[in-house]
């Protein structure tokens, strides 16, 4: 049976489910009152699954998630907690379509219906953040995942969807605080694993101003499950609400993280199938190349030609071809490898700091309008080397002002809630990377052997110099401003009780500079200049039916700046006749939300096709991509002691070709047998000149289908406390690289769970995630994607013990 007729089962089961004469009775039995079914649902979840609150992230304009027309799905911190998620990998267990590709085992994107989503903060897009570090999420409140466009007040974006950071804050669903509260943890588990967290939340009233204020701070100093990667992580986290009287309220707040040791992997190198299915690495190490200054890497003088080195890489033309550097001459043999062993050297690194800052300052002019006005700040800086041969310094910084006016309009049976507003959004970056000159060869390092000086490449952070000694030099050095200043506006009629409109729209004026002086930069040279007007929009549907279904029926169209992984714009695209840099996406999608069984059954059945664009290749070359599937989320509290949630989709991305980026390619696909091509890299300058790569492809990095099933337990209180536990399973399907033939990552099962125990203020959990310690494999997601692919963690367990106060 295909995943879609399981999805499909799974729906009708529900719908059965719901209707069945059991459960017919207990609806008809008890007259309906929304009092009484906010009392039950929330005395029954103790998970924090269902969402009740009116929100207005999905289209700006407050309204329940299930009368949302559009697939999304809010995580609380208590979710987070109970289902033991630390990283927004997790989030696949609960929310469907997003399952991510390993961008060098750094979680910092979320990959959303196929494509990777932008990251944002209380609305804002925050910097690019493609693997850079690890996003916090432990300092949230609330994770948002929508997929689809962002709405027109949070600016524009592609329509593949987001993930939308909710920080800690003064207020809880009541109001401001009423009394003190908090609570700090302590976590150690596997693999030295050592974390602590404290936050206070304050009440403040003083004379007429009444608020509450709240302080996160986390610490992370830890080994990994892979060994050499020892991430080290602060996160401080401060947020003031406050209602100033005669209709004004005030909020601010920020988030600081620095992280030292978010270091990039790629995993195992060397693909074989045989590595994947067996775990039978081909050993072996090039000896021609010498370090002959001793510094313990290869300079650029020492490999070949600099810049155009000729000795790590070779042009594929369609025949084999290799030569000395690339054949292995020492120790070549086979060998098990250890899926703790990864693609690591001392000499990598990555430190990253940002800081984002948010102010919020509203008037209520009567109890249907309001003005607001908000200003927000975020930047970034990363510096971080690969030791095969990718170093990268980002330094990006972009603020954002905003004003909205809120209005509510009633015509007979028509009613109806708008906003209108205006927003100015600057950007300044600076992006230097080294990978033009060819000296990058993923597959030179014999992983079971461990690094050598002869495959660290040298890096421009090395700043030693002497007789002989030619430094690598940053090849792309490109400094990026863009401006966008826009105006919006979105609107939400009720037409009688039941047919609901949304329609939304922006205009954008965008102005993008760039210049790139890197010593190897193949960017236009000089600064380049382009200004463009776009208007974007999106129109919804839903209506009320009986029974506690809500069909629903959405398009959009957006527009996005084609953005790097420092946030700004390459000049080549700038200077484009056709404006690559501001790109086009739509989105089509049709479902229904359901709540049945006085709000304790709730979930949403969604299909959709979209068209977007993604930065593919070496040198982000701006590919099209076309995508469809159906997702269906449900979650269910079950009794006062049970509650469970479903999380499924199936999926299936195509590239649209040609596909004319520039790539690294295994040996494989170049028809040379391993020990005579891992001593350097193969290239091709086009994908599309690849057999049965000339037109379009599937994009076989993300799965056709991820099913999350979870269950959760929580026992009544008692004297002596009360206990709990989660346990819950993933499936995913098989993966492989994006060449013809590529190696087939299998599809796998993997089962993850936790237990506490809860006294007074006091608790203990313990999780364990891959419950059975499988072995499983994510693919590299970009440039490397065909070269690397990363083993699971096995089996790693942790205990924290909380307080709260």
């Amino acid at each position: 049976m295909s995943t879609y007729r399981l999805l499909m089962a799974g729906c009708s089961a529900l719908v059965l489910l719901a209707h069945s004469p059991a459960a017919f009775a207990e609806e008809t039995t008890t007259p309906p009152s929304d009092t009484v079914d906010e009392v039950v649902v929330k005395a029954r979840d103790k998970a924090g699954l269902i969402e009740k609150q009116p929100n207005n992230t999905v289209f700006g304009i407050d309204k329940p998630l299930l009368e949302t027309p559009r697939s999304a799905s809010f995580v609380s911190d208590v979710t987070l907690e109970r289902y033991g998620i630390q990283t927004i990998d997790g989030l696949t267990a609960v929310s469907p379509g997003s399952y991510t590709a390993s961008f060098y085992g750094v979680p910092g994107a979320l990959n959303i219906r196929g494509t990777l989503a932008e990251n944002y903060f209380r609305g804002f897009k925050r910097i690019e953040n493609r693997g850079t570090y690890s996003t916090p999420i432990g300092a949230a409140d609330q994770i948002q995942i929508v997929r689809g466009p962002p709405t027109p007040i949070y600016g524009s974006g592609k329509v593949g969807g987001m993930l939308n950071f909710i920080p800690k804050s003064g207020k809880n669903e009541g109001g401001y605080l009423t009394e003190p509260t908090g609570g700090a943890t302590l976590t150690y588990g596997s693999y030295n694993k050592k974390n602590a967290t404290a936050q206070i939340g304050l009440p403040v009233n003083f004379g007429p101003v009444t608020g509450g204020v709240y302080l996160y701070g986390e610490v992370e100093d830890s080994h990994s499950y892979y060994k050499g990667i020892y991430p080290r992580r602060q996160t401080l986290e401060a947020s003031s609400d406050f209602d100033l009287g005669n209709g004004w309220t005030t909020a601010f707040g920020g988030m600081y993280y620095h992280s030292d040791g978010d270091v990039q992997t790629p995993g195992w190198n060397r693909l074989t199938q045989s590595l994947i299915d067996n775990q039978t690495y081909i050993t072996g190490r090039d000896t021609t190349l010498k370090d002959t200054d001793g510094n313990g890497r290869l300079t650029p003088n020492e490999i070949g030609f600099y810049p155009y080195s000729s000795a790590l890489y070779l042009a594929y033309y369609g025949f084999p071809s290799t030569n000395d550097l690339h054949t292995l001459d020492v120790g070549v043999g086979t060998t098990k490898l250890n899926p703790r062993n990864v693609y690591i050297s001392g000499a990598d690194f990555s430190k990253t700091r940002t800081n984002t800052l948010y102010y919020d300052l509203a008037k209520a002019l009567s109890p249907d309008s309001a003005i607001k006005l908000q200003l927000f700040y975020d930047d970034q800086e990363n510096k971080r080397f690969v030791s095969y041969g990718y170093p990268a310094w980002f330094d990006s910084k972009v603020w954002e002002a905003r004003a909205t006016y809120n209005f509510a309009y009633d015509v007979g049976a028509i009613t109806s809630k708008s906003f209108v507003g205006a927003s100015y959004r600057s950007f300044e970056g600076r992006r230097r990377e080294s990978y033009n000159s060819g000296l990058i060869a993923l597959d030179r390092r014999d992983i079971s052997f461990g690094a050598t000086p002869t495959d660290i490449i040298d890096s421009p952070f090395s700043t030693e110099t002497g007789a002989g000694v030619q430094g690598l030099l940053w090849e792309n050095d490109n400094k990026s401003t863009w401006q966008q200043a826009g105006v919006f506006a979105m609107t939400d009629i009720m037409v009688g009780e039941r047919l609901n409109l949304m329609l939304g729209g922006r205009y954008d004026d965008y102005n993008v500079k760039s210049k790139d002086t890197g010593y190897l930069s193949y960017q236009i040279a000089g600064q380049q200049k382009a200004s463009k007007g776009k208007f974007t929009y999106s129109a919804s549907a839903t209506y009320k039916a009986p029974a506690g279904v809500m069909p629903y029926i959405t398009y959009a169209k957006a527009s996005a700046l084609e953005m790097s992984q420092a946030g700004d714009i390459a000049p080549g695209l700038v200077a484009d006749a056709s404006d690559a840099w501001l790109s086009n996406s739509d989105l089509a999608e049709a479902g229904f939300k359901f709540q049945w069984l006085k709000g304790t059954l709730v979930g949403s059945l969604a299909g959709y096709r979209q068209n977007r664009t993604q930065l593919t290749g070496i040198t982000g070359t701006p590919t099209g991509t076309r995508a469809k599937g159906v997702e269906l989320e449900v979650r269910w509290l079950a009794s006062e002691n049970f509650s469970f949630t479903f999380s499924g989709n199936t999926q299936r991305t195509t590239v649209k070709g040609p596909d004319n980026s520039f790539q690294y390619i295994p040996a494989y696909t170049a028809g040379v047998p391993g020990a005579q091509a891992y001593g350097g890299t193969y290239v091709v300058w086009a994908f599309s000149s690849l057999p049965g790569r000339s037109g379009d492809y599937d994009y076989t990095l993300i799965p056709k289908s991820v099913v999350s099933l979870y269950g959760a337990y929580t026992s009544d209180a008692h004297e002596w406390g009360k206990a709990g536990g989660t346990l819950g399973v993933t499936h995913v399907t098989k993966t492989s690289g994006t060449v013809q033939n590529a190696v087939t990552y299998p599809a796998y099962w993997v089962a993850s769970g936790s237990v506490y125990y809860e006294y007074g203020p006091y608790t203990a959990t313990l999780n364990v995630n891959n419950l059975f310690d499988k072995l499983y494999f994510t693919p590299d997601a970009d440039s490397y994607a065909n070269l690397g692919a990363l083993p699971s963690k096995g089996r790693e367990w942790r205990v924290t013990l909380s307080r709260k106060f």
